[in-house]
């Protein structure tokens, strides 16, 4: 498993971090990595010796260069903006490696249809990070449901605020076609916790989507899901905002569901997954990714479904 060879493409990126780390903690080698910002000075505490493009041109090149000089790149870690996940996706098929993207996999449905075809056409893979399948709770919440008998159907809360300032809406990020809107940017891993514990959606119902907040109500096949996703640090309840910008909780039947700790390594675990072969691929991720579409695409409803109780504060 270890003495595997990784490029990344979006090195300056929030999330790079992570997965410099992942690379780090299974013996693997960051060979290159690409960004058109160069304040990636980050990379000196995993992979000082890593080759450094702002120009995807000659960091193609170079690529194509290892490749002839015996020295392939495996693994292409993609942690680029959303909207260039599935183009980035293709390079690294097309370089003969396997990816590793950041969620959202992709912003459409249709976009896992043609990675699936890329796939089949040159006998690589693509994985995709839903970590938090792989956090213990989750997983014992999943045992739990899947060994219930009868028809039994939970409530759930899901409140998720993390603020954020004016820039996000000036970035990538506040472009809803280039990351997707908030329950795309800040929501898809939530939405595919909750999917694949309680099963897939039913129907889909959007009571509020705004720029800096969206709401609505999931029935799952095992749950009814009340969800309000914010960057709005006003949004945050009294008190909250004094320890920090980000509140997050979820319930299960009026109970807590904490899976506050255990984060810290699961970016780690899912590359010792893809390495095993045991990843998750385009497939896992198209649940999720029609949800959040559909969310994105959806009319606004007064009425249909359980409104999430942040609402009322609105109304």
């Amino acid at each position: 498993m270890s003495g595997s060879s990784f490029g990344l493409i979006g090195a300056a990126g929030y999330v790079a971090r992570r997965h410099m780390q992942a690379i780090r903690d299974v013996g693997g080698t960051l060979q290159a990595a690409l960004d058109p910002n160069d304040s990636v000075g980050i990379i000196d505490s995993f992979f000082p010796d890593a080759t450094f493009f702002t120009e995807f041109e000659r960091f193609d090149r170079h690529v194509d260069l290892l490749r002839r000089q015996g020295q392939p790149i495996e693994h292409f870690c993609i942690c680029s903006p959303n909207y260039l996940h599935d183009a980035h996706c293709r390079f690294a098929l097309r370089a003969g490696a396997d990816a590793i993207c950041e969620k959202p996999l992709v912003l459409n449905p249709w976009n896992i249809d043609g990675l699936a075809e890329m796939e089949q056409a040159t006998g690589q893979r693509i994985y995709t990070i839903l970590q938090l399948r792989l956090h213990p709770a989750v997983q014992a919440l999943k045992e739990r449901v899947g060994g219930e008998r009868g028809n039994c159907t939970h409530e759930v809360e899901l409140t998720y605020i993390t603020g954020r300032g004016r820039w996000y809406g000036v970035s990538w990020k506040g472009d809803v076609h280039k990351s997707g809107g908030i329950a795309t940017n800040i929501g898809i891993h939530f939405f595919d916790m909750l999917i694949h514990v309680f099963g897939g959606v039913r129907h889909n119902v959007v009571h509020l989507s705004e720029e800096r907040r969206s709401a609505g109500w999931l029935e799952l096949e095992r749950a009814r899901v009340r969800w309000f996703l914010s960057i709005d640090r006003d949004d945050l309840p009294e008190g909250a905002a004094a320890n920090g910008s980000t509140w997050r909780s979820i319930t299960v039947d009026g109970e807590a569901f904490e899976f506050s700790d255990g984060f810290a390594d699961l970016h780690t675990e899912s590359y010792r997954q893809i390495l095993a072969g045991k990843g998750f691929g385009v497939a896992d991720a198209r649940p999720s990714i029609e949800a959040v579409a559909r969310i994105r695409e959806a009319a606004v409803k007064a009425k249909g479904g359980e409104r999430h109780p942040f609402l009322a504060r609105r109304a």
